[in-house]
């Protein structure tokens, strides 16, 4: 129930957002409207909580991911993720399954409908009966041959003045950018000329959130998600929301209000909710989601995968090691999402203020040779940066100038993945990365897309088959990464919010410990980072420790423990 207080903060929130653009009458009804919404879903829904613990996880996927000519694509996934992962993950990120226009599904046409390739609405609900769904809620844009731009262009609802649209007189040099085509398209419109803008592609059409009819709308949607079993939220592109004459428009204080807003609904609605901001960005920015615990419940540990690719290319761990000392804990209520791939690539932004010039000009080339293709960003609409470098995790550590003929690609790729699932937050999985897959170059050279590489579909009777003989790739694959997290499941010491401390054991060894909640297990985590044996003298405490990955584990004399190239231990007290 909102008490009082609840509604004052709610009303501040607004007011925040909207006093230099709204009458406080307007303010007051917006309040009102979002009240109601709350109570009156509260009265439909009995209480339903989100348990978060060391056996969350996440597997990141396309609603087509597995796909069959039988039935829907939902239905295909559910069948593999029942006979294949329900034992590893609780929880389904599925990515855009709205129709779309563009940018494999980015680019929505209508909100409130399911392409009919993938399935319906009903489908995702049967799947929430048994585990947590995330979606996105691709909120900063919306698709030029949607339902609500054809509107705006009639003065109709919904749309009718949804998009943001600017003067010749708007000043955008300070603008920073995550593309290089060109921002603004000039058309006439109402009897005037005006510019349209496009923070993604020209068939990304930035949305009004000046326009409170927009930010209801948004609210809706997020109740109507909910409705259908979704209880997770991806706010895709959220820091480039809202928009000002001569700034960066970026991380803007009115964005930050308005993810104030939806984390105070969040709370307030009877079936709990999870609130994810995804910002590709520098470390500092990024982190700032996480407001006082009063902004993004999660959001994504962006610096980690290049990091950790950049350690293992490189055999060195002097920057990773670095930034994990310097990472804060996460408030409880609070958790990082770390991930190693994506839809998309592996972002460079997030190493800024890390890597130095040299460095990562170094790291660049060695993503290049080994098959990476790279997006650009526009700075100052001058010169262009690199923004991500597409290419798949295989990929990228499948060689490095250490080892040059990818002698030990599987257990680089299985070592990065142990410091993913074993560190600090919840474990994220894109299901291509389970089976080891390599740039989809075919796909790449019909679109011309970038991003496709990592974009690959597989055919459901293909890869049953394949996980069916242990001897092909994508079994051993599977099987590894598997293994992992079938053994963080069961150790308090990895939940999301179990304590980690950095442990500096030279620039080849990767080590910190995580401590359970209870303070009963201690785990220290250990990787080589290098395609030689190294050898390192722990506490002589350490030698009761069990290593939950090899029972085998023995320490030598004088506390030495050698690891083999690419190998992880975590030794446990219990």
């Amino acid at each position: 129930m909102l008490i009082q207080k609840d509604q004052k903060k709610i009303r501040s929130i607004l007011e925040n957002i909207y006093k230099l653009i709204l009458p406080k009458r307007d303010i007051n009804n917006l309040k009102d409207e979002i009240i109601q919404i709350i109570k009156n879903f509260n009265q439909k829904n009995p209480k339903k909580k989100i348990i978060i613990s060391e056996k969350t996880s996440l597997i990141i996927c396309y609603g087509d991911a597995v796909y069959s000519n039988e039935k829907g694509s939902i239905k295909v996934f559910q069948s593999f993720f029942q006979k294949n992962l329900k034992k590893y993950f609780d929880t389904i990120h599925f990515l855009p399954f709205y129709p779309s226009s563009s940018d494999s599904g980015f680019a929505v046409k209508d909100h409130y409908k399911i392409e009919k390739r993938i399935g319906n609405w009903s489908d995702l609900k049967r799947i929430s009966k048994y585990n947590n769904i995330m979606a996105d809620i691709v909120i900063n844009h919306s698709s030029a041959r949607g339902l609500w731009f054809k509107n705006f262009l009639k003065r109709k609802k919904p749309g009718k003045d949804y998009f943001l649209t600017v003067n010749s007189k708007f000043n955008t040099s300070k603008v920073v950018r995550p593309r290089d085509h060109e921002l603004l398209k000039k058309i006439k419109i109402f009897d005037k000329s005006d510019y349209l803008w496009r923070t993604f592609s020209p068939d990304q059409i930035d949305l009004n959130f000046k326009n409170p009819s927009v930010l209801l709308r948004f609210i809706k949607i997020m109740i109507h998600l909910i409705n259908n079993g979704i209880t997770i939220f991806r706010l895709d592109a959220i820091a480039y929301l809202w928009k000002e004459n001569g700034s960066k428009c970026i991380n803007l204080r009115q964005t930050h209000e308005i993810i104030k807003l939806l984390r105070i609904i969040s709370n307030h609605l009877n079936v709990e909710t999870i609130i994810i901001t995804e910002t590709n960005l520098p470390e500092k920015e990024n982190l700032s989601y996480f407001g006082k615990n009063d902004e993004a419940n999660w959001i994504y540990n962006f610096s980690l995968p290049p990091l950790l690719i950049h350690a293992f290319l490189f055999e060195n761990n002097s920057y990773l090691n670095k930034w994990s000392k310097n990472l804060p804990v996460a408030k409880f209520g609070n958790n990082y999402l770390n991930f190693i791939a994506s839809h998309d690539g592996i972002g460079i932004r997030p190493t800024e203020g890390i890597l130095n010039n040299k460095s990562l000009n170094n790291f660049l080339k060695r993503l290049k040779k080994n098959g990476s293709k790279f997006s650009y960003r526009k700075v100052h609409n001058k010169s262009k940066k690199v923004y991500e470098a597409n290419i798949t995790v295989f990929d990228a550590l499948k060689k490095s100038d250490y080892d040059p003929k990818g002698k030990f690609f599987l257990e680089r790729y299985v070592a990065a993945h142990a410091i993913m699932i074993s560190f600090e937050g919840i474990p994220a999985i894109y299901f291509n990365s389970l089976f080891g897959k390599s740039n989809d170059e075919a796909k790449y050279i019909i679109t011309g897309n970038n991003r496709d590489v990592n974009r690959y579909k597989w055919n459901y009777k293909n890869i049953i088959r394949k996980l069916s003989d242990n001897k092909t790739k994508q079994s051993i694959f599977y099987s590894n990464i598997a293994n992992l997290l079938s053994i963080r499941r069961k150790q308090k010491a990895f939940h999301p919010n179990g304590k980690r401390y950095n442990i500096n054991l030279g620039s080849k060894l990767f080590c910190f410990k995580r401590l359970s909640l209870d303070k009963k297990q201690l785990i220290i985590c250990i990787t080589n980072l290098s395609s030689k044996n190294q050898t390192t003298k722990l506490n002589k405490e350490f030698q009761n420790y069990k290593d939950l990955l090899n029972l085998k584990t023995k320490f030598k004399d004088k506390n030495l423990l050698t690891l083999k190239p690419f190998q992880t231990v975590w030794l446990s007290n219990i």
